[in-house]
């Protein structure tokens, strides 16, 4: 039986470089697959997952409006899929995972999705709660933080570096507006009792 696997983690845990290791792995062998990310995502090429040591594929972007699972079906009409891999996952909205566990149950296929669990404020994105309520399968990609612990958390910083607590759930950036960390570190960074500088 094919299953909905959620690989979730903090930033730059390496989610994009594992997705595309497992793409590679399934076309390698001869099998076709289906990727998707979501087309909010605008650091790198439209349509374009790309992992920060420079490995990149093409993808099926997807917004809140796409219906996936008659993407996949219409794909899987043309040619059998062996795996649909979705990337940036904490962007779908709760139908859509639902559509990704019926490509499980109703076209056999395997699902693997990628994203974060929780926004900078520690709050869980809609895909992601329903996919930790739907997954077969719950796989944490592990990073880690300046202290050395498990990064759990996801520290929004302003143009100068400062942690801030305050703006849109969705705001795309990297490195440059970003810092995992342990759930200690991100706490006092929001009460200002510790500082990156720290360590």
């Amino acid at each position: 039986m094919a299953k909905l696997y959620f690989y979730y983690a903090s930033m730059n845990a390496g989610k994009s470089t594992n997705l595309l290791q497992a793409d590679f792995n399934y076309r390698e062998r001869g099998m076709r697959t289906m990727l998707f990310t979501a087309a909010i995502d605008d650091r790198f090429a439209a349509g374009t997952i790309a992992s920060r040591i420079g490995l990149t594929a093409p993808a099926t972007m997807f917004t809140p409006a796409t219906d996936l699972l008659a993407c996949v079906a219409d794909r899987h009409a043309g040619g059998a899929l062996a795996c649909v891999l979705v990337d940036e996952a904490q962007f779908l909205t709760s139908p859509q995972v639902d559509g990704l566990a019926a490509i499980c149950d109703t076209l056999g296929i395997p699902v693997l999705a990628y994203g974060l669990r929780t926004d900078f404020r520690g709050a869980l994105f809609a895909g992601s709660a329903r996919l930790l309520a739907l997954a077969d399968a719950l796989v944490e990609v592990k990073s880690v933080c300046v202290c050395g612990r498990k990064a759990t958390m996801n520290l929004r910083v302003d143009a100068g570096g400062a942690p801030t607590g305050q703006g849109r759930q969705t705001e795309i950036g990297g490195n440059d507006r970003y810092v995992a960390l342990c759930r200690r570190h991100h706490a006092g960074a929001l009460a200002g009792t510790w500082t990156l500088s720290a360590g």
